[in-house]
């Protein structure tokens, strides 16, 4: 299996799951990955050079996915805007990106590790998903686990990682906290803010998207 790995603090405990998954499984797994930001990854399953990967939801709509994905349920402290700054995506974002569109924003958008260290430094700036639950009342799914084939597989790693509230081991903060530069706490406090499983009202925002950025301008 390759899978395209997503090196945000936002997926910490899914690589801590897998990790733990591969060395566990009978038969005994090969696990590859290809580490890249958001966009990139979406390009590489789009290619198929990996068999699965969180791929971004506004190129997750035709692929097969398991019921996991990456989720705000209100705030989300690492996708934001920098108000009052000439427009400016993020190239590492797709969804992000169509998210302030739909939203209104025109400030510069800024997601992952470098937005959640804009935040803590106490930048100006406007959450996404935060306004995104205040106008609609529905969690945001930034991503969802999509798959090629193995959908066996694919479900199985759904239900063992639902079934069980990961722990992080300390080193493996550390380590998460030297590279990003968020302090273990915050990276906690962070992590409580995201949601993984695709249930109904998931579903239901995610509808909601797919049906505002159709709207959008061509």
């Amino acid at each position: 299996m390759i899978f395209g790995k997503i090196d945000y603090l936002n997926l910490l405990p899914f690589h801590v799951f897998m990790k733990r998954f591969v060395q566990h499984s009978s038969p005994k797994m090969s696990m590859n990955s290809k580490k890249n930001v958001p966009s990139k990854i979406n390009k590489k399953f789009l290619s198929r050079s990996v068999d699965a990967a969180f791929i971004s939801s506004i190129r997750a709509k035709n692929f097969r996915h398991v019921n996991l994905g990456i989720i705000a349920k209100k705030e989300v402290r690492s996708v934001l805007v920098k108000p009052h700054a000439s427009y400016l995506s993020d190239s590492e974002s797709e969804t992000s990106n169509v998210l302030a569109k739909i939203l209104g924003f025109e400030g510069e958008v800024v997601i992952g590790d470098k937005a959640l260290r804009y935040y803590h430094g106490g930048g100006e700036h406007i959450d996404l998903a935060k306004i995104w639950h205040v106008n609609t009342g529905l969690p945001f799914v930034f991503a969802l686990l999509c798959y090629h084939t193995d959908r066996e597989l694919y479900k199985k790693i759904e239900v063992n990682f639902l079934r069980q509230k990961v722990k992080i081991p300390h080193y493996i903060l550390k380590q998460a906290a030297n590279k990003s530069g968020i302090v273990p706490k915050d990276i906690l406090e962070y992590l409580g803010l995201i949601s993984y499983k695709v249930d109904t009202k998931a579903l239901q925002g995610l509808k909601r998207f797919y049906k505002l950025a159709q709207e959008l301008p061509r």
